[in-house]
């Protein structure tokens, strides 16, 4: 890490990075819930999306704070403004919390949704629990890897990721990390979170699919000396997808960009992600309206 920054001071400065960033578009939520039925997604930025399913609403990785760092006057900075204002949210029924990392796990929205939205049950992995308790969140569930869990309306499984977590120098990896598997009624998603390559794809799939939609990670990808083992680039995001795909061939999920575009957290163009996601799907002669690129606040809705 320490290589890594000073190699990145030296050549760009502190600041810098390149790429144009993604236009924001007017958000299209379901005020209050969604029917029954009705599955939509809405990109709020980064990791964090809105998912309406069959009238319940969840949050991914809610970040909301300017910044993704310890102090709010220090470290990466939001590029774009949320896709959906927090005063907007409708009432929050559930939220997954991948990991502890500062892009995913941030101190102020885990407050404010502890505050706004009191009754919204969290699933989190093995040791994550205590951080959010501390934070007022007071209705959760600490998932292990391959543990799943019925509630009244949805099933919730936790399932493998290779990533690394802790908040400082001296807490590294003392709390889990992992992706979400969520089956609602007849709707499944998969919230893949942050992951680098792994060879558990095709056991996730068959374990827990076949998928409706993957929330896939596509950025924070350079040098890949350093980010290759806890990070996707695009054309592992489609290897990745195509692992998910083999057990269930007639299958036909929708990937969902997601992990770039709202902090300069590496060293590609911001831009860079989805231009070499569709390059890579394009190479797999995938078919092109199973992509999502989504702009943060757009709002799409799943076709049965």
């Amino acid at each position: 890490m320490l290589k890594w920054a000073w190699n990145r001071a030296r050549t760009r400065g502190l600041a810098g990075w390149s790429g144009t960033p993604p236009v924001p578009t007017v958000h299209r939520i379901r005020s209050p819930r969604t029917a029954r039925g009705e599955c939509v997604v809405t990109w709020v930025g980064h990791s964090t999306f809105l998912i309406q399913c069959d009238g319940l609403n969840i949050l991914t990785d809610p970040v909301w704070s300017e910044r993704c760092a310890p102090v709010q006057w220090a470290g990466p900075r939001r590029i774009v403004p949320p896709g959906v204002p927090f005063g907007e949210l409708p009432p929050v029924d559930i939220v997954l919390q991948s990991h502890d990392h500062y892009d995913h796990f941030d101190d102020w929205s885990v407050r404010a949704i502890a505050r706004a939205h009191p009754h919204a049950h969290w699933y989190t992995p093995l040791g994550v629990g205590r951080r959010l308790r501390s934070r007022g969140v007071t209705h959760l569930t600490e998932l292990d890897w391959w543990q799943r869990v019925d509630a009244d309306q949805l099933q919730v499984t936790c399932v493998p990721a290779q990533h690394f977590s802790g908040r400082t120098p001296f807490d590294r990896n003392t709390t889990l990390w992992s992706g979400f598997v969520l089956r609602i009624h007849d709707h499944t998603l998969y919230f893949v979170a942050d992951t680098g390559w792994h060879d558990g794809f095709s056991d996730i799939a068959t374990q827990c699919g076949p998928f409706d939609v993957v929330l896939m990670p596509v950025g924070a990808y350079d040098p890949r000396w350093i980010m290759e083992p806890v990070h996707l680039n695009p054309e592992e995001a489609v290897r990745a997808f195509g692992q998910l795909c083999l057990p269930h061939p007639a299958s036909r999920p929708v990937m969902i960009a997601m992990h770039w575009g709202t902090f300069v957290l590496t060293d590609e163009p911001v831009d860079e992600p989805p231009l070499r996601t569709r390059a890579a799907w394009r190479a797999e002669r995938l078919p092109e309206d199973r992509l999502w690129v989504m702009a943060p606040g757009e709002t799409r809705s799943l076709e049965r």
